[in-house]
């Protein structure tokens, strides 16, 4: 138990020390770090000037981890991502250079300026945890995380995001416009430039790794698992969607919610944390009819009508 407590504390100033440099986004900091603990990866969308960039940094210099970042354009090749091997004359061998993608947080911004092919180059990375050059298989560290940014609005040069990608990022997020206390803090301060660049580790990459264990030993009762089924099989059979949440989906949202609740001091589930976690962690994977699409339906919408509509476990084992 009281490693449990210290690790709950090692969460909470995590937490702090983000909340410290991204003001007033409390919400999608705790987002951020479910995925973390749960070992997913994430998509932010969100128009620029919001603080995607400082939020990854800021993160990436919390958890004291290798820290790379990709900036995506249409010249961006897959060997520019997962590295290359090269030829070295004395050894007379082919010796591997890791790209940028081998690092426990990878920030790859405008995700969807990167052409088809480069995006699918990071589809193997993301499921499988893995790259793959020249036959030679090389793991990455643990944790790893990737967080893609991309802008709403830009459509010139842009590619948009085969299903098989989106659903593999565990939950897309966006931060939004502050409110205007918090704007007006954020531009008086001293540091409002560069906030990320003044934070100290709070964690080690190893601490997290356990805290990522601990996460899987959160205990999830068959009632809420009976629960998270239900919500699934409730978005594909929607009269407006096309697509619905696919069996990855069930597992990622799983896997958010034991992490949303060790985030709340809790070894177990409870109906709540699916509630929380469902429209992040599954709109972006639905599909829509283009009928219902043209009649102003959103995804988001799909998702909350599905939990509201769906019974809720009021007994549970714990």
């Amino acid at each position: 138990m009281e490693t449990r407590t210290a690790e709950y504390r090692l969460s909470n100033e995590i937490r702090r020390n983000l909340e410290s440099c991204i003001l007033g986004k409390r919400s999608e900091i705790e987002r951020l770090l479910t995925a973390l603990l749960a070992g997913g990866h994430v998509l932010i969308e969100d128009v620029p000037g919001t603080g995607k960039t400082q939020l990854v940094k800021a993160l990436a210099r919390t958890i004291g981890g290798q820290f790379r970042r990709i900036q995506c354009n249409p010249d961006l090749l897959p060997s520019d991502i997962t590295g290359v091997a090269i030829y070295h004359p004395k050894h007379e061998s082919f010796i591997f250079r890791p790209g940028p993608v081998m690092a426990n947080l990878v920030l790859v911004d405008e995700i969807n300026r990167a052409t088809t092919k480069t995006q699918s180059a990071l589809l193997e990375a993301m499921e499988e945890r893995q790259v793959t050059v020249d036959g030679d298989t090389y793991d990455l560290p643990v944790p790893f995380t990737m967080i893609a940014t991309q802008n709403p609005i830009e459509f010139d040069g842009t590619y948009t995001l085969p299903e098989a990608q989106l659903d593999r990022f565990m939950m897309k997020i966006s931060l939004g416009y502050p409110d205007a206390a918090t704007e007006r803090q954020m531009i008086v301060s001293p540091n409002a430039t560069s906030p990320a660049e003044l934070l100290e580790p709070v964690v080690t990459s190893a601490q997290v790794a356990l805290m990522m264990e601990e996460v899987k030993r959160v205990h999830l009762d068959n009632a809420v698992a009976e629960y998270i089924v239900r919500i699934i099989r409730g978005t594909r059979e929607h009269a407006g969607v096309q697509l619905g949440a696919s069996p990855r989906a069930a597992i990622s949202l799983t896997a958010a919610v034991r992490a949303c609740a060790y985030l709340q001091e809790r070894d177990y589930v409870i109906p709540d944390d699916v509630k929380q976690l469902a429209s992040p962690v599954l709109a972006h994977r639905i599909i829509l009819h283009t009928e219902s699409r043209m009649n102003g339906l959103k995804a988001e919408e799909v998702v909350q009508a599905v939990v509201r509509d769906t019974s809720v476990p009021v007994r549970m084992e714990r």
